[in-house]
């Protein structure tokens, strides 16, 4: 099989998962190597394709997803709640960044969309020498969250607001993150 062939079902692969898939499952399923898989995504993101990686595997960005970031802030006990009341109404937690005074944006990917995957990751980091991100500015933090609306992303701005885990903007803080 050519590479392009290739590329075309390592795309379908990922757009019929549900879930990250695994760089060893997809090279043994093309029957190629892992380094092989990694050239691939590469190629595939260069030419526009929404691929991130996880400690999990790739994931296919929905082209119809959208998304918002919502600045929050709440204490190390209310974590789940927080991020269950996102995926529980459709959301997809991909982030979890802070603004830092010195160090600027500080930024992990956790594209989590079920409790099962909240659940995952507040064990891996109770179970690690890790802490929280958000320990760092006072629990102050971001999550970019994806929905497939407008008025998901709008439901779970009501929702967070109501539970008071809406954090305002700071004077020093840049309106866009990701601009330098």
């Amino acid at each position: 099989m050519n590479g392009e062939k290739r590329r075309e079902q390592l795309v379908q692969i990922l757009s019929k998962s549900e879930s990250p898939v695994a760089g060893r499952v997809l090279s043994e399923s093309l029957k190629v190597s892992r380094q092989v898989i990694v050239q691939d995504i590469a190629l595939l993101r260069a030419n526009g394709m929404q691929i991130f990686s996880t400690s999990r595997g790739y994931y296919l960005q929905s082209t119809e997803s959208l998304s918002r970031v919502f600045k929050v802030r709440h204490t190390e006990e209310e974590v789940e709640e927080e991020l269950n009341l996102i995926v529980d109404l459709g959301g997809r937690v991909e982030d979890v960044f802070v603004y830092h005074k010195v160090y600027n944006v500080v930024r992990a990917d956790l594209h989590l969309k079920s409790r099962w995957e909240v659940q995952r990751y507040l064990d891996q980091i109770k179970s690690g020498e890790s802490s929280l991100l958000m320990k760092v500015t006072s629990g102050y933090h971001y999550h970019t969250v994806s929905a497939d609306s407008k008025e998901t992303l709008d439901l779970i701005q009501e929702k967070l607001a109501e539970r008071g885990f809406l954090a305002p903007l700071r004077d020093y803080e840049p309106v866009n993150f990701w601009v330098k």
